[in-house]
């Protein structure tokens, strides 16, 4: 899991550095288009992040599965609802 959330980590360094540049983009009075493209790379950069995160979230549950089946029921259940509130 170390691995994973250093990548997560890195990940969200990455994209708070866009933003950043961003945030200069609109100081500078840039073109609306470019500032849009590179807002929409931060938004799919943060979309991959949140499936990662996701996806460590499922691999821990198949991997430590709880002792009782309502539990490890309700957790598999949160994991869905995640990726379908995604």
């Amino acid at each position: 899991m170390q691995t994973e959330k250093k990548d997560i980590m890195n990940r969200l360094k990455r994209a708070e550095g866009q933003l950043r540049g961003i945030q200069k983009m609109i100081e500078q009075d840039q073109e609306c288009i470019d500032i849009v493209t590179q807002l929409t790379a931060v938004r799919s950069s943060i979309n991959r992040t949140m499936g990662l995160v996701i996806a460590n979230k499922m691999t821990d549950i198949m991997k430590h599965p709880a002792a009782d089946t309502k539990i490890q029921e309700k957790n598999i259940q949160q994991a869905i609802d995640l990726i379908v509130k995604k």
